[in-house]
C-alpha cells in the first residue's frame, strides 16, 4: 500500500511539472508576435478549460459514488488522484494550435492573416539557417504593425490585395522553395551563391519592403503602394519558384 502511495504521489508531482512546463510554452521558440501569440493563448484557455471541466466531472463522480457506497476509501482515493493524472496530463497537451496551411494563410480577415503567417513562420525556423531565423523574429514583429495598418484599408482595394499577397503568398512562397532543396545542398555554392544566402537575402528584401509598405499605409499613399508592390511581384516573383539547386 506504501509502494503504490508513493507511486500515486510521483505521478501527481509529474503531472505538475508537464503542467506547469505547457504554462510556460514548453520547449517551444517564443512567439515572433502578438498575432501567433494570440493564437497560442487561445489553445491554452481551451486546455485550461478541459482540464477544469475534466476535474470537476471526476470529483463529482467520487463524491456520487461514495454516497452510494458509504465512502471510497483509500484505493478510491488514489483512482481519483490517478484519473486527475490523467487528466491533467492528456488535456495539458492538447489541444495545441496547429500550424496553418500555407494554403490557408491568406484568408480570414487581416487580424487572422497576420496570426496564422505568424504561427506557420514558427514553424519553419528550424529550417532555416541562423541568419534567416533573425530575419523571421524580425517579420513577425513587423507584421503585427503592417496588420494594423491593414485594418484601416478597404479590404477590395488593390493596394490591400497586394499587400495580403506578399505577406499571405510571395513570403511563405519563398521559405517552400528553400526547403524543398535538401539539405546537404543548402550550403553549396553556385553561380556566385548558395541556396543559404539565396533564402538570407529574400527574406531580408522582404522584411524592407513590410516595412516600406507599413510606413506607406500610414502615410495614406495607397496609389503608390499599388503599384510598388507589384514591382516587387514582378521582381522578385510570386515565391512558387524554386531556388537553385546546386
Amino acid at each position: 500500500m506504501a509502494g503504490e502511495a508513493h507511486q500515486s504521489q510521483a505521478i501527481i508531482e509529474s503531472a505538475s511539472r508537464s503542467l506547469q512546463h505547457q504554462r510556460q510554452g514548453g520547449r517551444r521558440a517564443p512567439s515572433i508576435g502578438r498575432g501567433s501569440a494570440e493564437l497560442k493563448r487561445r489553445a491554452l484557455v481551451r486546455r485550461a478549460k478541459l482540464i477544469a471541466a475534466s476535474v470537476a466531472a471526476i470529483l463529482l463522480a467520487a463524491i456520487a459514488a461514495g454516497l452510494v457506497v458509504g465512502g471510497i476509501g483509500l484505493t478510491g482515493v488514489m483512482l481519483v488522484a490517478l484519473a486527475i493524472v490523467a487528466a491533467v496530463v492528456v488535456f495539458g497537451a492538447f489541444p495545441t494550435a496547429k500550424t496553418p496551411r500555407r494554403e490557408d494563410l491568406n484568408r480570414g480577415d487581416v487580424r487572422q492573416m497576420v496570426g496564422r503567417t505568424e504561427l506557420w513562420l514558427e514553424h519553419q525556423r528550424p529550417a532555416l539557417p541562423p541568419p534567416a531565423v533573425q530575419i523571421v523574429d524580425t517579420i513577425g514583429v513587423q507584421l503585427d504593425a503592417l496588420g494594423l495598418q491593414l485594418e484601416g484599408v478597404d479590404p477590395v482595394h488593390p493596394a490591400a490585395i497586394e499587400t495580403r499577397k506578399l505577406v499571405g503568398e510571395t513570403l511563405p512562397g519563398m521559405i517552400d522553395a528553400y526547403r524543398k532543396i535538401p539539405p546537404h545542398l543548402r550550403k553549396e555554392e553556385r553561380v556566385g551563391s548558395t541556396p543559404e544566402r539565396q533564402i538570407v537575402e529574400s527574406l531580408g528584401k522582404i522584411s524592407q519592403e513590410i516595412d516600406e509598405v507599413t510606413r506607406q499605409l500610414a502615410d495614406g499613399a495607397l496609389d503608390d503602394l499599388a503599384i510598388r508592390t507589384r514591382f516587387l511581384e514582378y521582381k522578385y516573383g510570386t515565391g512558387d519558384e524554386p531556388m537553385e539547386n546546386p
